[in-house]
């Protein structure tokens, strides 16, 4: 076992102008992706222009925070160093209601009981730096 006060700081984000009010989202407790004003269309990770269309009219609009996981894997070794004392992981893509894929970990359930198709939602984790994290937990 690794002695965590020895551990490096985890990696925090680093906002970018096109980032930045996706996790001023968070941090506000919603989660928010970028919409198409001109097709409609949702689209993550943030980006200047709609991939469907190619506008770059994008609108930030709140969802539900409701998923289905899609694809995971559990990490059992650490990729690097910061990670160590939280392995085994459920490293996860998911599905949210409204359609857009997410990347994040399902957290609050052993990792041997995660199944495709499981229905999950969103929980912020706030991690070292104050930047909440998007996690997924089981839904109730």
């Amino acid at each position: 076992m690794t002695d965590a006060s020895v551990l490096p700081a985890k990696p925090a984000p680093h906002p970018s102008p096109i980032s930045e009010p996706y996790w001023r989202s968070l941090n506000d407790g919603t989660l928010s992706i970028q919409t198409c004003a001109a097709c409609g269309s949702l689209q993550h990770y943030p980006r200047p222009f709609c991939v469907r269309c190619l506008s770059q009219d994008i609108e930030w609009k709140p969802v539900s925070g409701r998923a289905t996981l899609f694809s995971y894997t559990i990490v059992r070794r650490a990729a690097a160093p910061a990670f160590a004392s939280d392995v085994p992981y459920v490293l996860a893509i998911v599905e949210l209601e409204e359609g857009p894929h997410m990347t994040g970990n399902v957290i609050g359930i052993p990792v041997e009981e995660v199944s495709v198709g499981m229905a999950l939602e969103l929980s912020l984790v706030t991690v070292g730096d104050g930047q909440a994290l998007p996690q997924w937990t089981p839904r109730k």
